[in-house]
């Protein structure tokens, strides 16, 4: 698409410039993305594959925000200094709010490592994200979507995840007010905030999320998993209550079933 052409020209020599400090030498060991919560990495093969295509669903739309920012805090635990980009529509601030940078740092990221395009409509929105996922060298692209995106088809979702594959760069596809559908898509998550945890002086706990794997092409889906950030070793982790439990698979809240969702996308 012709008008993506100037934006990506400036990206990829944004990303030439940031990842000139090892990019390449940064992605994630053996080919897997991980949270840091070691139970939860091992479930699923080590963490998210590398190189591939994993769909998160808000479980509604409050919890759009949740479902951002556990993407971005996975993509961001890539080490070194390769840059994230994140393509969403130029009117997603409105629906799904802004991205805020000093955020961000406060939960351990470097915000200076996120590249943010905003296209004018889904259609460039998808252009952008075939230009981008070929850029090689970025920690991951995500790609914010409101509603049915109905140009995110089975075709353009395989010329996507082919993208992904050649380039060696992971594909995070946020999918808010959205229901999970058939596709390519190597995981697909649906994410919902959980309660935190009160520290000291009732002061706020750490970001909590309550996951349910909808679908995993490397094995059986179905589980769910309670994961807390911890900001100072920029991980996911148990929470301190799950540390008496035999595992980490929780269920979750009555009001959290997706279960026809997971039925719709199987």
């Amino acid at each position: 698409m012709r008008e993506s052409s100037p934006i990506l020209a400036g990206l990829r020599q944004r990303i030439a410039r940031l990842s000139a400090d090892g990019g390449f030498e940064s992605r994630p060991a053996q080919g897997w993305l991980a949270s840091g919560h070691a139970r939860f990495d091992a479930a699923i093969g080590g963490g998210l594959a590398t190189g591939r295509t994993h769909e998160f669903f808000a479980a509604d739309a409050l919890d759009a925000t949740s479902a951002a920012a556990f993407a971005a805090l996975m993509a961001l635990r890539t080490p070194g200094k390769a840059p994230l980009i994140w393509l969403r529509t130029s009117d997603a601030g409105k629906r799904s709010g802004h991205i805020y940078a000093p955020g961000i740092a406060e939960l351990g990221g470097d915000p200076d490592r996120l590249l943010l395009v905003e296209a004018g409509d889904p259609k460039m929105l998808l252009a952008c994200a075939n230009d981008a996922i070929r850029c090689a060298g970025s920690a991951a692209v995500i790609v914010e979507s409101w509603g049915k995106f109905p140009l995110l088809d089975l075709t353009a979702g395989r010329r996507l995840t082919l993208g992904a594959r050649d380039a060696g760069t992971t594909l995070l596809m946020l999918r808010l007010n959205a229901s999970p559908s058939p596709s390519v898509a190597e995981t697909r998550w649906n994410v919902a905030a959980a309660s935190s945890h009160a520290l000291e002086a009732n002061a706020p706990g750490a970001p909590a999320f309550d996951l349910e794997l909808l679908r995993w092409r490397g094995g059986p889906a179905g589980t769910r998993w309670r994961l807390d950030w911890n900001h100072d070793e920029k991980c996911f982790g148990p929470n301190a209550d799950e540390a008496a439990l035999s595992g980490a698979l929780l269920p979750l809240p009555a009001r959290r079933a997706m279960a026809s969702h997971g039925a719709e996308a199987a």
